[in-house]
């Protein structure tokens, strides 16, 4: 813009001295000649003569609010009155009305529901707190499924049952649960997540029979039912898993080899490295003390490979509780279901 000013203070025309400069001549111009805001007419605020005076605006308030509309909104009030012979207002105003007082919201009573009881519990041995779920397994065709009942010990992390059935049925789960508590004894607990067969009043009955106490998750948290879900993930992600059942007794077949390796063979991650069936019979210890032997061997022969002498690796340590919803001020080890 200096050689524009300088073109221009020698007399040269805006136009052409814009063009020598290579700038707009809008531009310049502006630059030369700022624009002013433009002053609009001031004029004193009226109120609208329709509008409704103060204690109008309150009896609009009184309607919308009394026992008999208190739950409506104004599109339902506005043709009611009318019927009876009334007019208040319009419905927008009715709306600006409630608006002014901080009522545009859903003004009906809303039911208000409790907050669910976090389930916390705590296993300090087999035998003590249960888990089951039911999966589907792909059957044959599309669209077709059969059911996976499944119990799981939380503690030792065992499958102590698991059932295979073309449906889900909460008197197929009581039979289960019989068998199960036939084999491995009551549990103190049963927990599950709030299926229909889990809440159904036959496995509540056979429950409370046999003194066993029954847990639920919350609704829509999975979380709550943790061991459940990651076995049902080792199952479905692991190599072997088909990706359709050609019938319910391939479905079982391959459940009950599957469930054998796993109890009997798998080293689990959350119990120590240990088998399941060996913390449920209570072999673990047994299986420790020999590799604590051969670790001690291991650190006479090669000393400079061992770092802490005489320290088992965390990840052998065998379990002293299993929780599901651990308390956040418990100084116990958090113990989390790992496949």
């Amino acid at each position: 813009m200096t050689g524009f000013d300088e073109l221009v203070a020698a007399r040269v025309p805006h136009r052409e001295a814009a063009r020598l400069a290579g700038v707009s001549r809008a531009t310049a111009a502006r630059r030369h000649t700022p624009a002013e805001p433009a002053l609009l007419p001031t004029r004193a605020a009226t109120a609208p003569v329709n509008k409704l005076s103060g204690q109008e605006r309150a009896q609009v308030l009184h309607v919308l609010n009394c026992d008999r509309f208190v739950d409506q909104p104004p599109l339902q009030i506005y043709p009611i009155l009318l019927e009876e012979g009334r007019y208040l207002c319009s419905v927008s105003t009715m709306y600006r009305v409630l608006r002014e007082n901080a009522q545009v919201k859903d003004r009906r009573r809303q039911a208000r529901h409790p907050p669910r009881a976090v389930p916390e519990l705590q296993a300090t041995a087999p035998g003590q707190v249960f888990s089951w779920d039911i999966t589907k397994l792909a059957g044959p065709v599309k669209g077709q499924y059969f059911d996976a009942y499944v119990m799981i010990d939380i503690y030792s992390r065992m499958i102590v049952g698991v059932h295979v059935h073309h449906s889900e049925s909460a008197l197929l789960a009581v039979d289960m649960m019989k068998e199960i508590f036939h084999i491995h004894g009551n549990p103190q607990v049963v927990h599950a997540d709030r299926g229909t067969s889990m809440t159904s009043k036959l496995v509540s009955a056979l429950l409370a029979d046999l003194q066993i106490t029954q847990s639920h998750s919350r609704p829509r948290v999975s979380n709550d039912n943790p061991y459940s879900e990651a076995w049902f993930k080792t199952l479905k992600y692991a190599p072997i898993f088909p990706e359709r059942f050609t019938s319910l007794g391939a479905a079982r077949t391959f459940m009950s080899e599957f469930v054998d390796y796993y109890n009997h063979h798998h080293r689990h991650t959350g119990i120590g490295l240990h088998t399941p069936a060996d913390i449920h019979y209570g072999h673990a210890e047994t299986t420790q003390n020999r590799r604590i032997d051969t670790l001690t061997a291991a650190r006479a022969q090669h000393p400079t490979r061992f770092t802490t002498p005489g320290v088992i690796p965390k990840i052998l340590a065998l379990p002293e509780t299993a929780w599901i919803n651990q308390p956040q001020d418990q100084d116990n080890q958090d113990q989390t279901p790992a496949a």
